[in-house]
């Protein structure tokens, strides 16, 4: 009674599917898998200057996505 089985796990599974959908579970995957991927690189490029990290990750994140017609991007302006 103390460990969940196999059928557990699988209608917990099938509730999240449902609820969220596999489009939505697949971008939340890979915007996760991008996320880990920016943090191994930080690490590595531990002796480089913030500025130069900051344009290397928006310049490879705007390559790496496809082009969302839905989303529009604005900028905020300081008064």
């Amino acid at each position: 009674m103390g460990s969940f089985s196999i059928w557990h796990w699988a209608i917990v599974l099938l509730i999240v599917v449902m609820v969220f959908g596999t489009k939505k579970l697949r971008n939340m995957g890979s915007d996760l898998g991008g996320a880990v991927k920016g943090f191994k690189d930080g690490m590595k490029d531990g002796g480089a200057s913030a500025d130069d990290k900051t344009a290397a990750v928006t310049n490879a994140q705007v390559a790496d996505k496809p082009v969302d017609k839905t989303t529009i991007d604005v900028e905020a302006k300081k008064l």
